[in-house]
């Protein structure tokens, strides 16, 4: 069974090489039966990808345990959620799954039926297959997922336990699918550059395949923070972890492309801006996937060390980078901008703006997360930089990019006037400023708290004045009432109004993470049975300690009531957790929330006179930064969403050819 994965995966390798150079001469000689052959083998290799992934699948959920991979991330009491996961839990696994997802998407791209774009496709296939090709030749060579065992192991050594949690089932495909979704738009990128099609065509093809991507990587490093604050017990959220930040920087170049690419649709500027852009978010995202598996930078969420595959993903990367920003410059004389911009005050203005500080807030991050190599390199010391610095400087930078976000959904394109200001950011501001006033006077001093709920409130009264101006014009003119006038505007213009609702989730999530990271209270205290302590309005009392044991391993569990005000609010049972197969112990917190915010405890350890430790916080507003999780996701699948209305033709520059 084994010899079957591998040889698919091989055979696959050899559909993935024929089909990349096959598209690029077909296309390139004009040969319509090259470019079918290709189209052939690159289903082909999708279908082996996916042979080999059921192979993995079958031998995961049957115990092979003579397979490496499923001895080392399975066991026989798994359940079959954790089973299937497994596929991405080790580091050959994960790049069969990545290499299959890019098998899909390519499979998607082939198989859609459009006009536009269509002398693209041959160009970005190859492109696309040349990156299959690569972490083919990683499973084949490197890190084989099908590699057996001289015997067969009585039982494997099963997923480890920080793993355990439905966290697992989501976070890391999500964040997957986001690196390999941004092959897509670059592969586009790369076609358009190399046949001289540099109007908007490229454009209008990736706008949703770059979303999705994006959409994917936004709800990984989302998943990512709700499972490190159930399941790390530390109380936080992000910890700008290396491997976080990984996923975190392409995310934020993508937020710059994707706010670009307007300007250029609308105005014909900032083309060679658009083309690096999503030059350096594939870059970043292969970085990424380099990041959990070179032992470059320590991270609990990183792979075993693999200086050979660390040194393949380096070698991709500068090549990948290197090459198509020297076509990039080799093209910029064809991309000139068709519009100058006519004054600082104006749409045009904010989206460069909001671009630059996008950018910045990613350099900022990556310079921080590579800082240690840079300073081994220089000074032969690993410095590490905390996350003091990252809050410091990316505060007000995600602050301001916030601002922009509700002055741009007001001020007008090409130059915006005195009347125009004064009439659409009036009422905004009053909005604003009276809610400043009430916050100082329920008690909100720390200026930095002040100044960002502030914002936050000026850019949603400006965000609901916009939906209220057009639902009251869709009103006038169609005479529906005001709520079918509300969701109308929605089934109009989907990008626009997904694009809003995707600002207010990320409104409620900065109002949640000032909130935790500013007011938060915490306390560490050794309790006996029967004692209390206090923390804000709660009284928490310690009850008693017990333990049992399951066949992969030994709980200990604690339980404490918690009232407030002589009411009882209820129990909380924190717990730790002792595998059979890794020395490593697992706290299990428990929290208590509400919109206001959490309860939050922490099981640290006890003694053998009953004596018990427990780390307790008040973290405010958290549950906020979920709920705008959800309220993102909803804009992001809105503005996904194919609208009903015909797109406009794209403008054509140059002509075709290489």
């Amino acid at each position: 069974m084994a010899d079957i994965g591998y040889i698919s995966l091989l055979l696959a390798l050899v559909a993935s090489i024929y089909s990349a150079v096959s598209f690029a001469l077909g296309a390139r000689g004009k040969q319509p039966r090259l470019v079918a052959s290709a189209k052939n083998s690159l289903l082909a290799a999708c279908g082996l990808v996916s042979i080999s992934v059921g192979i993995l699948l079958y031998a995961l959920v049957t115990h092979k345990f003579q397979i490496e991979y499923v001895a080392s991330y399975t066991s026989s009491d798994l359940s079959l959620a954790y089973l299937l996961s497994a596929l991405w839990a080790g580091n050959a696994g994960s790049l069969l799954f990545w290499a299959w997802l890019l098998s899909i998407f390519a499979t998607v791209l082939l198989l859609q039926k459009r006009d536009l774009g269509k002398n693209l496709i041959p160009y970005a296939s190859s492109i696309i297959m040349v990156t299959q090709a690569f972490f083919l030749i990683l499973l084949l060579w490197v890190s084989n997922p099908f590699h057996t065992l001289p015997f067969v192991p009585a039982e494997g050594m099963g997923l480890n336990p920080l793993l355990e949690n439905p966290g697992m089932i989501v976070h890391p495909p999500a964040l997957l699918a986001g690196y390999v979704g941004f092959t897509i738009p670059f592969a586009f990128a790369m076609a358009a550059l190399l046949t001289r099609r540099l109007g908007d065509e490229w454009l209008i093809v990736i706008r949703r395949w770059t979303l999705v991507a994006w959409l994917f990587l936004g709800i990984g490093n989302l998943i990512g923070g709700w499972w490190a604050y159930v399941e790390l017990g530390w109380g936080g959220y992000w910890a700008w972890d290396p491997v976080e930040n990984a996923s975190f920087i392409p995310w934020l170049t993508a937020t710059a492309f994707l706010h670009s690419i307007m300007m250029q649709r609308r105005r014909g500027m900032l083309k060679v801006w658009n083309m690096a852009l999503i030059i350096i978010t594939f870059s970043l995202s292969i970085l990424g996937t380099f990041l959990v598996r070179s032992g470059v930078l320590s991270s609990v969420h990183t792979f075993a060390e693999s200086p050979v595959l660390g040194n393949l993903f380096l070698a991709f990367i500068g090549i990948t980078l290197f090459g198509s920003l020297g076509l990039l410059y080799h093209r910029s004389k064809e991309l000139k901008s068709e519009a100058e911009m006519e004054s600082l005050v104006s749409r045009e203005s904010t989206f460069l703006l909001n671009n630059l500080l996008l950018v910045g807030a990613a350099f900022a991050t990556f310079l921080g997360t590579f800082f240690p190599v840079i300073s081994e390199a220089v000074r032969g010391t690993k410095i590490s930089v905390g996350p003091p610095f990252f809050n410091q400087v990316n505060g007000p930078i995600f602050l301001a990019i916030i601002l922009l976000a509700g002055i741009c959904t007001l001020i007008g394109w090409r130059r915006a006037s005195i009347k125009n200001l004064v009439r659409n950011f009036l009422g905004p501001l009053v909005a604003a400023l009276i809610l400043g006033i009430v916050l100082f006077v329920l008690g909100i001093r720390q200026w930095y708290a002040l100044i960002a709920f502030v914002v936050c409130g000026f850019v949603l009264s400006t965000i609901l004045y916009e939906w209220f101006r057009g639902s009251r014009a869709r009103h006038r003119m169609r005479g529906d009432n005001y709520l079918k006038a509300f969701f109308g505007l929605i089934g109009a213009n989907r990008p626009r109004y997904g694009g809003y609702i995707v600002h207010i989730g990320i409104i409620l999530i900065a109002i949640g993470v000032v909130g935790s990271s500013l007011y938060n209270v915490e306390r560490e205290i050794t309790l006996k049975p029967g004692e209390s302590m206090t923390i804000n309005n709660y009284i928490i009392t310690y009850e008693n300690i017990t333990s049992y044991d399951t066949q992969s391993k030994s709980v200990v569990t604690t339980t404490l009531s918690v009232s407030n005000g002589g009411e009882l609010l209820g129990r909380l049972t924190p717990e730790k957790y002792f595998h059979r197969s890794y020395e490593q112990s697992v706290t299990e917190v428990a929290i208590r929330s509400t919109l206001l915010e959490d309860l939050y405890v922490i099981f640290i350890g006890w003694e053998e006179d009953g004596a018990t430790a427990f780390k307790v916080i008040i973290n405010p507003l958290v549950s906020w930064i979920w709920i705008g999780g959800g309220v993102f996701i909803l804009g992001g699948l809105i503005a996904f969403w194919p609208e009903r209305q015909k797109l406009p033709a794209p403008r054509q520059d140059g002509s075709e050819g290489g």
